[in-house]
């Protein structure tokens, strides 16, 4: 399109499809059959294949969109792990950001999906067949392991890890550094594994409260009340 504003060593490969008013950074490489929707921007060195990003998103340095997940048949006797096929794509909505180098895995068995609105910060890594629902915002340092789906306006502090086939509802937040291993319907969870937010918050002041008690050298009838 006459639109289009293209960066230097910047390669698109045949039957691409860039819409109206794209920005394209220096060294981008847009894959085959990729669509890049009206009014996105792409940062320098981002690579892009087997995927659909939809209008006004902004895709910042760096970011790998669309190559395959991590999925093997693991042979726990010779080590000669064979390769499950990674045939999917990656479909991205609109108004979506998404932070510098952080990777999103095309699916195997399912589409990997983010819907509009969603925010991903940097360094965050997009497991295959995974589902953002709408609104969701993933601080920086997180994974969301294969084939989990987060719910509408899903929250993730950083450094959190979301387990492989479980289920965030609508409007759950995720603690900074908490791992999340089972699905979750409504609330806040944190901590590793994590519990709901109050039961974490009850579990940090009791192992406070033990090893406060177990460094005060004092017998237990001199403590200070």
């Amino acid at each position: 399109h006459k639109t289009v504003k293209i960066g230097p060593l910047v390669a698109i490969l045949e039957k691409a499809r860039i819409r109206a008013n794209v920005v394209i950074g220096a060294g981008t490489i847009i894959g085959e059959n990729v669509e890049v929707g009206e009014g996105t921007v792409l940062g320098s060195g981002v690579r892009l294949s087997n995927c659909r990003i939809g209008r006004e998103c902004i895709i910042h340095q760096g970011v790998c969109i669309g190559q395959d997940g991590f999925g093997f048949h693991l042979d726990t006797v010779g080590g000669k792990h064979q390769k499950k096929p990674q045939m999917r794509s990656v479909l991205i909505g609109s108004n979506v950001e998404i932070g510098a180098n952080t990777t999103v895995d095309r699916g195997s068995w399912r589409n990997t999906v983010i819907e509009s609105g969603c925010k991903l910060d940097n360094l965050v890594q997009i497991g295959h067949n995974v589902r953002l629902r709408k609104g969701c915002v993933i601080a920086a340092q997180s994974g969301v392991a294969g084939s989990t789906t987060l719910g509408q306006r899903v929250l993730v502090g950083g450094q959190s890890g979301i387990g492989q086939h479980i289920t965030l509802g609508d409007d759950v937040q995720v603690l900074a550094k908490s791992a999340v291993l089972r699905s979750v319907n409504s609330g806040g969870v944190g901590g590793r594994p994590a519990l709901p937010v109050r039961d974490y918050h009850k579990t940090k002041a009791l192992i406070k409260r033990m090893l406060t008690a177990r460094m005060d050298p004092r017998p237990e009838s001199e403590s200070v009340v």
